[in-house]
């Protein structure tokens, strides 16, 4: 309402909105933080205490400063704390991969009894790296325990060590090469207890076999020119020693540390195989040793050199790891 002299007048209850620009925040009067009524911003028109034309801050400028900061987040990260984003089975960041974990078995492995160490090789995988980097693997399917001074079959019979034997007297897992009927060679690893070795007798051919094939054929003293059928490639001591290329240069060598000869944990399986003792091939003149149950093999596997139906039918597979041990005592 306006009086006569066109000046403003104020009813009872009425307000004239008054229009004001707040000033801007570098010329404020105090130093430090800026008080600004309401939500209202520097350079905002406002009636009364009511910001006009513009509003707060839009969400999306919160939305966006925290897509900002994960970005940040996600490049700080390692690359096996990211998932992969390609498709198919993705990388867990709580699992350590196949290529992560050591699967070469270490010393401590071979430190123990020839009988226990000749089943706990069964299923283990021997590798031969080549000098052309070329890997041969071949899975323990078939062993002998030599016990020492008092087994009468072992070459350290009596406690004697001679330059030959030397291997089987060194440290577990130490490598016992010997030559049989001068022309082939025999693979052991040392165990727990002085003399004490396994006789490595067949491997199960997983990688490498055409390799195989053709250094059988090399070695071989047979003139017979068939191919050989992929279970003849390991089946028997020397011919896994000719199918890997293992000779007397390998004597005396450490299984848990040489670069051309180790041994790898074999695949884990749903159930522990069927274990078969019997009497130790061609075993001689050594009384009653020569029936000893000290050969270990897989039952049904294809690989095994010799297969002794008897001893299937006499030590059952549930018994074996018990009753095998105390009959050789």
């Amino acid at each position: 309402m306006r009086g006569r002299g066109g000046t403003a007048r104020l009813g009872r209850g009425l307000l004239k909105p008054v229009s004001m620009v707040l000033p801007d925040t570098e010329h404020t009067p105090f130093p430090g933080r800026t008080r600004r009524p309401g939500n209202a911003r520097a350079g905002s028109q406002v009636t009364g205490s009511r910001e006009v034309g513009q509003m707060p801050a839009p969400l999306s400028r919160k939305i966006g400063q925290k897509k900002q900061r994960l970005a940040q987040s996600e490049q700080q990260q390692t690359p096996k704390e990211r998932l992969s984003s390609t498709p198919g089975l993705l990388r867990s960041i709580y699992f350590s991969s196949p290529e992560d974990r050591p699967a070469r078995l270490g010393p401590e492995y071979f430190d123990q009894p020839a009988v226990t160490l000749a089943r706990a090789f069964l299923g283990q995988v021997l590798v031969r790296r080549l000098a052309d980097g070329t890997e041969l693997r071949g899975r323990i399917v078939e062993t002998e325990a030599y016990l020492g001074p008092e087994d009468e079959a072992a070459h350290s019979r009596g406690g004697r060590q001679t330059p030959r034997n030397r291997g089987m007297f060194m440290k577990p897992g130490t490598l016992y090469v010997y030559l049989i009927y001068g022309m082939y060679f025999c693979l052991n690893v040392s165990s727990q207890g002085p003399g004490a070795c396994v006789l490595l007798r067949a491997l199960e051919p997983l990688e490498g076999l055409e390799t195989m094939r053709q250094l059988r054929n090399s070695l071989r003293k047979s003139t017979v020119g068939r191919s050989l059928k992929d279970r003849e490639l390991c089946n028997g001591p020397s011919k896994l020693c000719q199918a890997l290329a293992i000779d007397k240069s390998f004597d005396q060598r450490d299984l848990a540390q040489d670069e051309a000869v180790w041994l790898e944990h074999g695949p884990l399986e749903s159930s522990s195989p069927a274990v078969v003792a019997a009497a130790r091939i061609g075993i001689g003149h050594a009384g009653e040793w020569t029936q000893k149950p000290l050969r270990f093999y897989v039952q049904g596997s294809p690989w095994v050199s010799v297969v002794d139906r008897v001893a299937e039918q006499m030590y059952r597979p549930q018994q074996t790891a018990c009753s095998d041990c105390s009959k050789v005592k």
